[in-house]
């Protein structure tokens, strides 16, 4: 009977097959306006960014939210027809399969990986947490402890907000998403750093001067401190798509960088005016070799 299940195979099921198994993490799920999560660089390994991205915001989740929960119906895999077509090979493959991807996407359910649109670049969707929190506290973690507990990840950013990458768009989105920070009678000093990848249709210096506007018109007393902000608003372009995080201890923590943020480093307390200032004159000019290798740099240039 076995081998004539076999038989009954299309013979493209191997093939297929195949291609379903060498199709990249995320495959199918596209980063898009609307969403929240954590922006990861990487140094060349993608599938390996994305298992240490899981592996470290899953013990950190856990830490900070306590252990995902999931009701009974959702623990149930679909099993209502676990007694029909037994003697289908073909049927009882896709049905394993099935489970196996469903119990998957359980465990996975609070971060979720999906296409970025940009080489050697993340995006683990979130829900149920603050992307700003959790990942200040992993910054803050390995910072003190000097613990280095990724090898390909390189930076790893907040997204708390995502609107279409075109400037009404933005600046719509933005009268409303910098209120927590910046509305009166709430006030800071801040920077705006700029990235854009694989998108030629902004303008770096419009951006930064309306998005600074719009933080203005918020509170007058809202200042722009090159030096040492209070707050940092990331602006990270991909494709058509605009990424947008406000954090804090930006240049404390090495623009969010794991690789750098474990090293021993006496500027970590007197931090040197000269050279954090020409740093951030530039916005975000520092950026990581391989990150510069891998996105379509966006001409640099002081105020």
């Amino acid at each position: 009977a076995e081998p004539a299940a076999r038989k009954r195979r299309p013979k493209g099921h191997f093939a297929a097959g195949a291609a379903r198994a060498k199709r990249p993490r995320g495959a199918g799920r596209q980063l898009e306006a609307g969403m929240r999560g954590i922006l990861i660089t990487c140094n060349m390994n993608e599938r390996k960014c994305v298992g240490e991205a899981y592996s470290l915001l899953g013990e950190y989740g856990d830490l900070l939210y306590g252990p995902e929960q999931f009701s009974d119906h959702e623990e149930r895999l679909s099993g209502s027809d676990r007694e029909e077509d037994e003697d289908d090979v073909e049927a009882a493959l896709k049905k394993e399969v099935g489970q196996i991807r469903a119990s998957t996407e359980q465990k996975l359910r609070r971060f979720q990986s999906v296409e970025s649109g940009a080489n050697n670049v993340v995006f683990i969707r979130t829900q149920g947490i603050e992307p700003e929190n959790l990942v200040h506290h992993i910054l803050k973690d390995m910072h003190t402890t000097k613990k280095k507990k990724t090898r390909v990840i390189l930076r790893m950013l907040p997204i708390s907000g995502t609107c279409k990458a075109f400037m009404e768009d933005m600046k719509k989105y933005t009268e409303t998403f910098f209120e927590p920070w910046f509305k009166a009678p709430n006030k800071g000093t801040f920077q705006i750093v700029y990235k854009a990848r694989n998108n030629s249709h902004m303008s770096r210096e419009e951006v930064i001067k309306e998005l600074a506007g719009i933080v203005g018109s918020l509170n007058p007393e809202n200042k722009v401190d090159l030096n040492n902000p209070q707050y940092t608003v990331v602006v990270e372009i991909i494709k058509t798509v605009c990424c947008l995080s406000v954090v804090r201890d930006y240049v404390l923590f090495r623009k969010y960088n794991l690789q750098e943020v474990v090293k021993s480093n006496k500027e970590d307390a007197q931090q040197n005016p000269s050279s954090l200032t020409e740093q951030n004159s530039e916005a975000v000019k520092g950026e990581t070799e391989e990150e510069e290798k891998s996105s379509k740099e966006v001409k640099e240039e002081s105020k």
